[in-house]
């Protein structure tokens, strides 16, 4: 049987997702994205797990896409086929957290995928780009627009019309990356990050993702109202009387994620 294109692990609450095509540098191909899709599907169904981390190895996070399964399509065959729709677009829907553990290169749909997350914690050696301009095309998973409301237009024009690789102090300057941590760390500095979050109550942890992307995508006045009913609707769960009653008794919640 031929190695899986993503190793799955649980720790707790937290699962983990490990892109598993080193040869290729982790790029990223349609069948990585629907194992990486199915995996998700099964973790977002599962009320054990309250946040999904995904990562690659030191030497990549993900190089890209697969150009060499690419280099011979034409617009009928991506179009047809609705490329970077289907799993690629689902992952973009995925409600728990979802942190981004990047080492190495993350690259076009490598940095795009990283850049969908919610959360990028990058190593040292991490370097990002969007260098598809040289191979005659644009980015397509989200490079000219995610890209620009992370850093601004200037700075997005600058590294896609480029294809300028920036080093994680950099990205971390630009505002690309929540934070940045020694390489031998990368891991263990993120399940921190992924643990602190699974403690909290899960409705709470989606309605909080809700609502920051709602600001990301809307205006003030309609994101500041979907805050408000989202906070009303928060007073409905046990984890809310908990959590306040936690407070006033001087003790640690006891959340029930419901």
């Amino acid at each position: 049987m031929s190695e899986p294109l993503v190793l799955v692990q649980t720790h707790g609450r937290v699962a983990v997702l490990t892109l598993n095509r080193p040869k290729a540098l982790n790029a990223l191909s349609n069948e990585v994205v629907a194992e990486l899709a199915q995996a998700i599907r099964g973790f977002e169904a599962d009320p054990n797990i309250s946040v999904i981390v995904l990562t690659g190895n030191e030497k990549a996070f993900a190089a890209g896409a697969d150009i060499g399964a690419m280099s011979q399509w034409n617009f009928s065959d991506v179009y047809n086929a609705d490329y970077l729709g289907g799993d690629w677009q689902y992952l973009r829907d995925v409600r728990k957290p979802l942190i981004a553990a990047v080492a190495g290169y993350a690259l076009g749909g490598g940095c795009e995928l990283a850049m969908l997350c919610d959360m990028i914690i990058a190593a040292e050696n991490a370097r990002f780009g969007q260098p598809e301009i040289k191979l005659g095309i644009i980015p397509g998973y989200g490079g000219t627009q995610r890209l620009p409301r992370a850093i601004g237009k200037a700075k997005a024009m600058d590294l896609v019309l480029t294809a300028r690789m920036i080093s994680a102090q950099e990205a971390d300057q630009m505002g690309l990356v929540s934070r940045v941590v020694p390489t031998e760390q990368l891991m263990e500095k993120t399940m921190e990050v992924a643990q602190t979050i699974a403690s909290m109550s899960l409705p709470s942890v989606m309605m909080a993702k809700e609502s920051i992307n709602r600001a990301y995508e809307s205006g003030l006045s309609e994101g500041l109202m979907f805050e408000r009913r989202n906070f009303h609707a928060l007073f409905s769960t046990e984890d809310q009387k908990e959590g306040m009653a936690a407070f006033v008794e001087k003790r640690q919640p006891d959340f029930k994620h419901k």
